[in-house]
């Protein structure tokens, strides 16, 4: 996945359709012998990313990367189950008083950490209150300090008490658990969990080779049961064209495609005997953010100019080959909390060309670029290297915008040094990327004005004061129409204020060998029974 950051809605990487797949059916799966395949353990998965993972101490992580590993090492109390309903997981039942301030997680027994210390409440209390700490440098923090009190009456139960109403209570439990007996008393951020962790997961930590791959174990003493498929490796491609070579080469077994490789380079029959591929709606959209210190983008004409000289149709059909659709904000269709009725900022570049003589943008040089006060309009859209997709999204945006008189720079930069050293401190003029989203439409983290400190995830600096009290509404009532009144009204408010360019919601395009038996497509996505898929016996290779 190329979208990052927000740790239960990266980890959670699910879409609310029906799913599609795209290829023929998993089960039964029949040996070259022609006798059904036999679920057994053993062999490898070895799956492709673009970007190398930050740090295996989910609640220091901001990127996809680090949260797709940190996924299958730790646990929360609670996941989203195939059909996305919130269900336990380190807690083995939860209670939820009438009233909706209090609920009791009853955890499991018998649950060991990967290196044999046993789960208990002491490490659900103390991630709670790392999180909590000023001292940790955590993004995630704001939904846990909504929390009253928290307490455990025993090794085996958690009681958590909100003062008020706070609707994403439940899920942000999803948040995993860590360890309190390799943590308590040091420093997180200097911890070496950060490179060799220890979770309750799947799969353990075997080994990390910076720039090459990370190789997890299964953890043959699993709650849920042991993983039938002993390795899952990460190798670390920054490139696409050179993954999907790769795939084809057999030297891995699963990636996201491009939508160029899913409709034109996917289809022969040797390749649709050796792979499945998968197509569904994702939960992610892709967006130009303005950095509103920036002194060019503080008029919101500028913004919306920029809006009205893209053709968001063009994109669609040139990038993604017709497999999206147009995004107006920042919750996707086909959710309960998205506004149907905004009004989307058209392609005009008539229209555009007005807004900018309204910001004083009238002149131009003999380049045909736009002037004012001695400046020429030119700024440098910077993204991350690796995704072909926004590459090539980035640069018929260029030609779009030079066609009313704007200069356009792209800067593609490595995707850890992207995320640190550029986003993060808000050193970038116009940034390319995607955000995924979870089920509930809290959006509290991205577009709150406390939430733009260095490495936090409102990083444009966007700040409006409806906005702020409508995120706090949305958040404190467990009444669902007013909750959608609040979050209708934030997705009008995005729409003129055009802090993003809301580009497209993009299709996930998986791809996973045939050879890889279990595959379930579900409105979770195909990775929500990973456990359970398998490799027979005589088609184990590794």
């Amino acid at each position: 996945m190329s979208c990052r950051r927000c740790w239960l809605k990266l980890l959670l990487v699910i879409v609310s359709f029906a799913l599609f797949a795209c290829s023929r059916p998993d089960e039964p799966a029949r040996t070259a012998g022609g006798k059904e395949a036999v679920p057994a353990f053993g062999d490898a998965l070895v799956e492709g990313t673009i970007g190398e993972a930050s740090t295996l101490i989910p609640i220091l992580a901001t990127d996809a990367s680090s949260h797709a590993v940190a996924g299958q090492i730790y646990n929360g109390l609670v996941k989203y189950d195939k059909n996305l309903a919130i269900v336990a997981d380190l807690a083995e039942s939860f209670d939820i008083s009438r009233d909706g301030l209090i609920i009791t997680f009853h955890l499991r027994k018998g649950v060991r950490w990967h290196d044999g210390a046993p789960f208990t409440s002491r490490d659900v209390l103390y991630t709670y209150r790392v999180v909590i700490d000023p001292k940790t440098p955590t993004a995630y923090a704001e939904d846990f300090k909504q929390v009253k009190t928290i307490a455990a009456p025993d090794d085996y139960t958690v009681r958590v008490t909100y003062a008020s109403p706070f609707a994403p209570a439940l899920a942000s439990w999803g948040m995993n658990i860590l360890p309190a007996h390799l943590l308590e008393g040091k420093d997180i951020t200097k911890s070496g969990l950060a490179r060799q962790p220890v979770g309750t997961g799947p799969y353990r930590f075997r080994e990390w080779v910076a720039g090459q791959k990370i190789v997890l174990e299964s953890n043959r003493d699993y709650f849920e049961g042991r993983p039938y498929i002993d390795r899952y490796i990460y190798r670390i491609i920054p490139d696409t064209s050179t993954m999907y070579m790769e795939l084809k080469a057999g030297a891995i077994d699963m990636m996201g495609l491009t939508p160029v490789q899913y409709a034109r380079q996917t289809t022969s029959p040797r390749f649709t005997s050796s792979f499945n591929k998968y197509r569904y709606p994702s939960s992610s959209y892709v967006y130009m953010g303005y950095n509103l210190r920036h002194p060019l983008f503080g008029d919101k004409r500028i913004r919306q100019a920029l809006t009205a000289a893209i053709n968001k149709d063009e994109l669609i059909q040139g990038v993604l080959f017709g497999m999206g659709q147009k995004a107006h904000g920042p919750i996707v269709p086909g959710r309960w909390a998205y506004n149907p009725n905004v009004k989307d900022i058209a392609y005009d570049p008539q229209h555009a060309a007005q807004l900018l003589a309204q910001a004083g943008w009238k002149d131009k040089n003999s380049a045909g670029v736009l002037v004012k006060d001695g400046k020429s309009f030119s700024f440098t859209i910077l993204t991350n290297q690796g995704n072909q997709q926004r590459l090539l999204t980035a640069q018929i945006i260029q030609q779009r915008l030079r066609f009313v008189g704007i200069d356009v720079k792209i800067r593609i930069v490595e995707w850890a040094t992207f995320l640190k050293e550029f986003v993060d401190k808000g050193k970038f003029e116009v940034v390319m990327l995607g955000w995924s989203i979870s089920q509930d439409p809290d959006m509290y983290d991205v577009w709150h004005s406390s939430k733009t400190n260095a490495g936090e995830l409102n990083f444009i600096g966007f700040k409006n004061d409806e906005v702020d009290r409508l995120l706090v509404e949305g958040r404190s009532t467990f009444d669902i129409e007013k909750r959608k009144k609040a979050y209708f009204r934030i997705q009008e408010i995005l729409a003129d204020e055009q802090p993003y360019t809301f580009l497209y919601v993009p299709d996930a395009l998986p791809v996973v060998s045939s050879r890889i038996r279990g595959v379930e497509p579900a409105p979770a996505g195909i990775g929500h029974n990973q456990i359970k898929w398998y490799v027979p016996k005589a088609e184990q290779v590794y």
